[in-house]
């Protein structure tokens, strides 16, 4: 017998990869939300490069009235960089994530056996600043933060708050207090005095807060260092937009790859954004051979997320169901991926994780 209200999803499948990845990810979704007897109202919508062919935008004005109206969504890798140079051709990401103000990214990793991690143990979660920070598509309201007024000369401006830097933190530490209770901090303030040294006063104060919660630093080309040489060291860490992008793809280098690299867009809000870190990979679209697992993963984490913020039990435990799912899938040489020292295809894995459900 199914309670609560149906949750409403948003179904995005980007570009390239993303529409067989993203159809993979709605597949076990939904079995195993009517395992757990977890309603949901499924909302497809366009976006990308098919959207700019059918609708004459790659962020069409409706899809975005229509996430307003949803609890969350899943996005699938966007190929902005191949889009056509005319205006109605953007990058979606920013404008999402500045939209629903999904200041948090989310971005765990994890080793497993045997699919070519270079470490064991590894279990950490990056939490990076997603609006502000060196990045000029979002980092103005008007204008652009990267502008060239000479031939000789391009100026990058980046952006560091009080406001930014505490949220972001804070949601690194209600992270930690659910995990191991250990958040380490990452920037440069022995350099960016001023911005970085922003970032680190706002933690600073934050850790008062959390007197259960092991609290340290260590400034980012020392922490991409140790991320190689000891990455179990780490639980929760928490930096800037710039350095959280860079130093959560070195993470997933060590775990398999961007196949391997989930992620989770929040913010204060009531919705959440299922993106996976890596790419559109456009090489291998229509092959049937891309790794599902981050995506998969993301969407389990979005819906685990939502059943916590909603209260809605049948999701939290859908979440569970997914990840002891997915970890036996990829247990199976046959099942999983050619990138991870797999003979199967994403067929095969969306078909093993489905067998492997169970309440």
């Amino acid at each position: 017998m199914t309670s609560q209200t149906p949750l409403r999803i948003g179904v995005l499948d980007g570009d390239d990869i993303g529409h067989e990845i993203v159809p993979a990810a709605v597949q076990i979704a939904r079995a195993a939300a009517e395992m757990h007897a977890v309603q949901i109202d499924w909302h497809p919508l366009p976006i990308g490069a098919r959207a700019l062919q059918t609708h004459g935008h790659t962020l069409p004005p409706d899809t975005l009235t229509a996430l307003q109206t949803l609890d969350g969504w899943l996005l699938g890798p966007i190929g902005h960089r191949a889009y056509p140079k005319v205006p109605n051709a953007i990058n979606p990401h920013p404008i999402l994530r500045k939209q629903f103000n999904l200041f948090a990214n989310v971005r765990p990793t994890r080793s497993y056996p045997d699919i070519g991690c270079l470490h064991d143990g590894v279990d950490l979660v990056i939490v990076r600043e997603n609006n502000e920070g060196f990045q000029p598509d979002r980092n103005m309201v008007a204008g652009s933060g990267e502008f060239r007024p000479t031939d000789e000369v391009t100026l990058s401006v980046r952006v560091i708050t009080r406001t930014g830097s505490r949220r972001v933190a804070r949601a690194a530490f209600e992270l930690a207090r659910q995990r191991r209770k250990h958040l380490t901090y990452v920037h440069k303030d022995t350099v960016f005095k001023l911005g970085c040294g922003m970032f680190v006063e706002e933690c600073r104060k934050l850790a008062a807060e959390y007197p259960d919660v092991r609290v340290d630093d260590v400034i980012v080309d020392t922490f991409a260092m140790r991320l190689v040489r000891d990455p179990q060291t780490f639980d929760v860490v928490v930096t800037t937009n710039m350095f959280g992008d860079i130093l959560s793809d070195e993470a997933a280098g060590l775990v398999g790859g961007l196949g391997m690299a989930p992620g989770l867009c929040i913010g204060d809000g009531d919705v959440a954004m299922a993106q996976a870190t890596h790419g559109s990979a456009p090489d291998i679209a229509g092959q049937g051979v891309a790794n599902p697992y981050a995506m998969i993963e993301s969407t389990r984490m979005m819906f685990e997320w939502l059943g916590h913020s909603r209260g809605n039990e049948g999701a939290v435990r859908m979440g569970t169901s997914m990840a002891r799912a997915t970890a036996a899938a990829l247990a199976d040489p046959q099942a999983r991926t050619g990138d991870i020292r797999g003979s199967g295809n994403t067929g095969s894995f969306t078909r093993a994780v489905i067998d492997n459900l169970s309440p």
